[in-house]
C-alpha cells in the first residue's frame, strides 16, 4: 500500500523529500495512481493515465538517485500534461474524436524539458475539445470541479485544473490563449501562471492561436508554479517565436518581499463598465489590495479603458486564426465536432477578413496602454474572473444563447488585457465564497510587463503566505 499522504504534498515538499530519500519516486507514483484509481472517476480529469510508463520512469529515477544522480529540481515528481501537448508514444487526442487515435512520435519541448528536469509524465488531461473553451466538448467527457462536480473547472485546461485541486498530480501543464491557464486556477483554487509570449516554447503543441498560445504551469501553490515554470521556459531553435532571453531563478527570488512594489489596480476590472462582477469577487480582490499594501508594497488605482473590450477582440483573433490550422477536417469532418465546436468554428469560419484586421488594429492600441501603464506601476492587479465557478450544461446548444455567447466574452475581458499584450498574469486564490455550497474559490490575477514574472511570482508568494487560502482542500477529496 502506498503513502496515502503523499499526494496532499506540494510539488516542492515532494521534491525535497525525494531529494533527501525520505520519499522514493516509485512510492510517489504508486501514491497518485492509487488515487487516481479511488477518486478520479468523480473528477475524469485525465483522458490518458500512463500507469506503466509512469512506474518504469520511476524505477529508472530511483536508480539514478541511488547511483547518486539528481537530474534536476522535479526529479521524481509526477505532472499532468493537457492533452494538446505532444508525448512521444502516448496519445494526443485534443479532446475530439478526430484526434482520438493520434500518436506522436516525439515529445514537445516542454515535455522534454519538464522529463530532463526528473519529472515523471503520469498522464495526459483532459480540455476542451481543440482548447476551444466550452467546458462540457471533450469527447471524452467533461472534466468536474473537486470544489463542486456540478460546476466549470475552469476552460480550455480542464483535466489541468481538475487533477491538480484533486491531489492527481502534483503540478501540471495547460495551455492559455484566452485564459486556459488562468481559468482553471481561478476556479479551482489553484496558482496558475500565463507566461510572457514566447517564454515557453511552443514546439509539438497542437495550437489554437499562433499569436496568442502561450503554455504554463497550473499548480497548488507559487512556490510550485515557480518550479514547474523554471523547467520548461527558456528558448527553443524549434519555436522561432520563442525568446532568447536568459531565464532567471524563479524560486530563488520568491523570499525576496514586495516592499517598494508599485500596485495598480486595474478600475474598469472592478465592476461597472458593462461587465458584470461577483460581488464577492470585487470584495476579496479589495481586501487582497490592502493586505499586498500591508506588506510593503504601494497600491493605487489605474485606469486601463480598452480592458473591457478585450474579451471579444481575443475571440475575434483566436476564433479567425483557429480555423485556419485545419481547414480539410471543416470541410471533411464537421460532423465529428462536438455541435458546440461545430458551431464555433463555423462561426469563425465566416468571420470578415476587415474584423479580423481591426481587431489586430485594436490590439496594438491595447499593448500601448499597458505598456505604458507598466511604466507607472510594476504590476497590476483584478480579478481573474467574474466570479465563482459556474455549473455545468449537458446541454449541447448552449453555445448558441446570445446571451451565453455575451457572459463569456464578458468574462473574457477580465484576462483579455494579458493575451493581447503578451504579458506575464498569475491567477491566485484571494478568498471563497460564503453562499451556503460549502466555499468556492474566488481569485486574483497579477501580471507583470514582458519578462516580469519575478515581480508577478514575488508578489504572488508574499500574498500567499500572508493569507490561508491555499491551504483549505476541496471537500471529500
Amino acid at each position: 500500500m502506498a503513502d496515502r499522504n503523499i499526494p496532499f504534498m506540494s510539488a516542492s515538499e515532494l521534491a525535497h523529500a525525494i531529494r533527501e530519500r525520505d520519499i522514493s519516486p516509485v512510492e510517489a507514483v504508486q501514491s497518485y495512481l492509487e488515487r487516481i484509481a479511488a477518486v478520479g472517476g468523480k473528477l475524469n480529469a485525465y483522458i490518458t493515465v500512463c500507469a506503466y510508463a509512469a512506474l518504469d520512469d520511476a524505477r529508472q529515477l530511483e536508480s539514478e538517485l541511488l547511483a547518486g544522480k539528481l537530474r534536476g529540481p522535479l526529479h521524481g515528481v509526477p505532472v499532468g500534461i493537457k492533452d494538446q501537448i505532444h508525448t512521444a508514444g502516448v496519445r494526443t487526442t485534443d479532446a475530439s474524436k478526430i484526434r482520438a487515435d493520434f500518436v506522436p512520435e516525439q515529445d514537445a519541448t516542454v515535455v522534454a524539458r519538464l522529463k530532463a528536469a526528473g519529472a515523471i509524465i503520469i498522464g495526459k488531461t483532459n480540455m476542451s475539445e481543440f482548447a476551444l473553451g466550452d467546458p462540457i466538448s471533450s469527447w471524452f467527457g467533461a472534466a468536474r470541479n473537486p470544489w463542486d462536480t456540478r460546476r466549470n473547472p475552469g476552460t480550455s485546461s480542464t483535466g489541468s485544473g481538475a487533477a491538480t485541486a484533486g491531489f492527481l498530480c502534483a503540478t501540471s501543464l495547460g495551455e492559455d490563449t484566452g485564459g486556459s491557464i488562468r481559468g482553471p486556477a481561478a476556479n479551482c483554487g489553484l496558482v496558475g501562471i500565463r507566461p510572457t509570449w514566447g517564454r515557453v516554447s511552443r514546439a509539438g503543441v497542437d495550437g489554437a492561436s499562433w499569436s496568442v498560445d502561450t503554455i504554463g504551469p497550473i499548480s497548488r501553490t507559487v512556490a510550485d508554479c515557480a518550479l514547474t515554470l523554471g523547467a520548461i521556459a527558456g528558448h527553443d531553435p524549434q519555436d522561432r517565436y520563442s525568446r532568447r532571453e536568459p531565464v532567471p531563478d524563479y524560486v530563488g527570488s520568491l523570499q525576496d518581499g514586495i516592499a517598494g512594489l508599485r500596485i495598480g489596480v486595474v478600475q474598469e476590472l472592478m465592476g461597472g463598465h458593462g461587465l458584470t462582477l461577483n460581488e464577492q469577487s470585487r470584495d476579496a480582490v479589495t481586501a487582497a489590495s490592502d493586505v499586498l499594501r500591508s506588506l510593503g508594497a504601494t497600491v493605487v488605482p489605474v485606469s486601463l479603458p480598452l480592458a473591457p473590450a478585450t474579451g471579444p477582440i481575443v475571440r475575434t483573433i483566436t476564433s479567425t486564426e483557429r480555423v485556419s490550422l485545419n481547414p480539410e477536417w471543416l470541410r471533411e469532418r464537421f460532423a465529428d465536432y462536438h455541435p458546440n465546436t461545430r458551431v464555433a468554428f463555423a462561426v469563425g469560419n465566416l468571420i470578415p477578413a476587415q474584423v479580423y484586421y481591426k481587431a489586430l488594429k485594436l490590439r496594438a492600441l491595447i499593448r500601448r496602454q499597458v505598456f505604458q501603464t507598466f511604466r507607472d506601476v510594476d504590476l497590476l492587479i483584478q480579478p481573474t474572473s467574474t466570479g465563482p465557478a459556474g455549473l455545468l450544461s449537458d446541454e449541447p446548444e448552449v453555445i448558441g444563447s446570445k446571451e451565453t455567447a455575451a457572459a463569456a466574452l464578458r468574462e473574457g475581458s477580465f484576462r483579455g488585457l494579458y493575451s493581447l499584450s503578451g504579458c506575464p498574469a498569475l491567477s491566485i486564490p484571494c478568498g471563497f465564497t460564503d453562499d451556503g455550497d460549502g466555499g468556492l474559490p474566488l481569485a486574483m490575477q497579477i501580471a507583470g510587463p514582458q519578462l516580469g514574472e519575478p515581480n508577478v511570482l514575488r508578489a504572488a508568494y508574499a500574498y500567499e503566505q500572508a493569507t490561508p487560502w491555499h491551504n483549505r482542500r476541496p471537500p471529500e477529496l
